[in-house]
């Protein structure tokens, strides 16, 4: 049953032109989440500080290409700080599918995202497709520094969120505001590092020689946070994947080079016929 639906406006600010997009925002019970198209389904998981309008730009296009496509917002700072893990987020997500009704789906995530499809299709291998990961954290991650999240000084937070790009101008005013915002609530600092951990303890390293599904690894090249060695390592240990690269590219890939991230994957499901 839908509550409600809420539009919200994302303004993408970059290389000297400004793009409106507008999506509604629906709410059944605990799940919040957008969705357009029709056809085999794709579920778009984002990070850690990721949300929805990440990947507004993928949204539309596959939809366009006969696709379903669906991105829930994951509760990282709604659910209790015990459950606070990829566990749970992964248990929430595996439970939003059955919401959905979805068979058989693409799991696409980026950063913990990533990691959350792999947790899920490591244990429910039944309700996955394909997988396509950017940027994904479960083998390694680097830190945002040893006093990261920083309170109350805007400009390390300022510096903290460009640094996730190639290019600087990709972390908008607006993302900048929004992350000093849930930096600057205690409760939210305690989540992410409770996240952080917990994204350490489930290292996947020793499970993806047994997932053999067809998996897309797509990386920036200047990805400083899970670095090309982590793909690089992703590719070896995952037996069915192919890895494209993305130059001048940092931690978000489907969000520096939307157009060429976008046609990467779609190229590959041709290939596979997914």
């Amino acid at each position: 049953m839908v509550f409600y639906k809420k539009k919200i406006t994302f303004v993408n600010c970059k290389k000297n032109h400004i793009q409106k997009m507008s999506k509604t925002v629906i709410t059944e019970g605990e799940f919040k989440y957008i969705e357009a198209g029709e056809g085999k389904p794709i579920v778009l998981l984002h990070g850690l500080m990721g949300t929805l309008s990440m990947f507004y730009e993928v949204m539309d296009y596959f939809a366009d290409k006969g696709y379903r496509v669906i991105v829930p917002e994951l509760p990282i700072y709604s659910l209790l700080l015990t459950k606070t893990n990829v566990k749970n987020f992964s248990l929430f997500i595996k439970k939003f599918i059955a919401h959905k009704k979805l068979d058989n789906a693409i799991l696409l995530g980026n950063s913990l995202g990533g990691h959350i499809a792999l947790y899920i299709t490591k244990h429910y291998p039944q309700l996955v497709n394909t997988l396509v990961l950017t940027g994904s954290s479960g083998l390694y991650e680097k830190a945002m520094g040893d006093t990261y999240p920083k309170r109350g000084d805007y400009e390390y937070i300022k510096k903290k969120t460009e640094s996730v790009f190639y290019d600087p101008a990709t972390a908008t005013q607006e993302m900048i505001d929004d992350l000093f915002e849930i930096v600057n609530d205690r409760g939210n600092v305690l989540r992410i590092l409770s996240m952080a951990k917990s994204a350490i303890r489930h290292n996947m390293a020793k499970d993806l020689k047994k997932m053999t599904v067809p998996t897309c690894l797509v990386w920036g090249k200047q990805d400083n946070v899970t670095p090309p060695e982590v793909a690089e390592d992703f590719h070896k240990l995952m037996p069915n994947s192919e890895l494209f690269w993305l130059d001048k590219c940092g931690h978000a890939p489907m969000m520096e080079h939307p157009e060429t991230f976008n046609k990467i994957v779609h190229s590959w499901f041709q290939k596979h016929d997914i």
